[in-house]
């Protein structure tokens, strides 16, 4: 199984930027994607981006150009840049992962971190 931390939320003024980070540990090697999704007050959870062990990244339109999502494979730690953000950027943010191990695929989640956007 897999444990995931996160770290780098808090307030920031309208176009300033975040550095989130999401640090995994157990059984590693068996991580192919992670990434991170964010939920707004009232809203559901959204896919905010994702990257592969392959290197493969992807991103929803809405932080498409703002955010760029990094991955430290060495480390087990993903990392999202977060610039020019603005008051709908404001959720909290959860980092997940997916394994492939012998007998299926499974998800974990962090334990999220607010981020909010005020003046």
């Amino acid at each position: 199984q897999v444990q995931l931390v996160e770290s780098g939320g808090g307030l920031v003024q309208p176009g300033g930027s975040l550095r989130l980070s999401c640090a995994a540990s157990g059984t590693t090697l068996s991580i192919n994607s992670m990434g991170w999704y964010r939920q707004a007050p009232g809203k559901g959870r959204k896919l905010v981006a994702d990257t592969t062990s392959a290197g493969n990244v992807s991103y929803a339109d809405p932080v498409k150009d703002r955010f760029t999502i990094s991955r430290d494979n060495a480390n087990n730690t993903v990392y999202l840049q977060m610039n020019s953000l603005i008051p709908e950027d404001t959720a909290v943010y959860y980092c997940y992962c997916t394994t492939r191990v012998t007998g299926g695929q499974y998800g974990y989640w962090g334990q999220g971190t607010q981020v909010t956007v005020s003046s």
